[in-house]
């Protein structure tokens, strides 16, 4: 399974991750913050952490 972080403080909810997600890892909270809810589907193909503008999501698999 992919280890898949939001930094809080980054995340503005522009919700790209959730857009370019082929597997629906991400949801918005409460907070309007993106947060992974489906890690144990993530493929690791990185198109959350490259639609990011804020550059506030990591995935152990993209370094």
């Amino acid at each position: 399974m992919a280890n898949v972080v939001v930094d809080r403080d980054k995340c503005k909810g522009h919700a790209e991750c959730i857009s370019v997600c082929p597997q629906e890892v991400f949801e918005l909270d409460e907070d309007n913050k993106a947060v992974p809810v489906n890690m144990q589907d993530c493929e690791e193909c990185c198109s959350c952490v490259e639609a990011c503008p804020e550059e506030a999501i990591w995935v152990d698999a993209c370094e």
